[in-house]
């Protein structure tokens, strides 16, 4: 299994945060700009003030696992996400389905799918 191209350092959250495109879904929100590799890199952000840390790491969970099935090899190169938990949201109504159909929505209105048929 390859690992994920992950944002790691605080400065790279805060520009893909402050530059980039927003859209949301009902679950999360994202963020996206393109940068200057050739790999796409995510990032993922959960508040401590949504859940405790067993909750918050599902979430995460979830949200990569949908990302690494769904999205990860039909999308073109050379971008930054960020996922951000909804704070309106409790994580208790989250599964895996629903984020799925979040990621779908949000990803459709970006335009950067390379192949849509995948998700039907």
């Amino acid at each position: 299994m390859r690992k994920l191209n992950t944002l790691k350092k605080n400065y790279e959250f805060k520009k893909v945060l402050n530059k980039g495109q927003y859209y949301y879904g009902k679950y999360i929100q994202f963020f996206i700009i393109k940068n200057k590799m050739n790999i796409n890199r995510m990032g993922i952000a959960v508040s401590s003030k949504i859940a405790g840390a067993v909750e918050r790491n599902r979430i995460k969970r979830l949200i990569r696992e949908n990302y690494r099935l769904l999205i990860r090899n039909n999308i073109l190169k050379g971008y930054d996400f960020v996922f951000i938990w909804n704070k309106n949201r409790s994580p208790k109504e989250a599964n895996y389905h629903e984020i799925k159909n979040d990621f779908e929505n949000i990803f459709k209105r970006t335009g950067i799918l390379i192949d849509e048929k995948d998700f039907n």
